[in-house]
């Protein structure tokens, strides 16, 4: 293993150890996998409530 390739796996393994301690003091401030990544046609549920919710004005 290359010294380039160490100092990654050190980098993450240190993001790693950072991310878990700041979760265990505020807890998981932002999921890993959002709605967005799931694909589970969400995203039109959230435009089907913006068009609902739209002003007339803005048509």
């Amino acid at each position: 293993m290359s010294e380039d390739e160490e100092g990654e796996n050190d980098a993450a393994s240190r993001a790693r150890a950072e991310r878990a301690r700041l979760a265990r003091i505020f807890g998981e401030v932002l999921p890993e996998e959002t709605s967005d990544d799931l694909g589970d046609g969400s995203d039109r549920r959230s435009t089907d409530w913006f068009e609902r919710e739209r002003p007339p004005h803005h048509f």
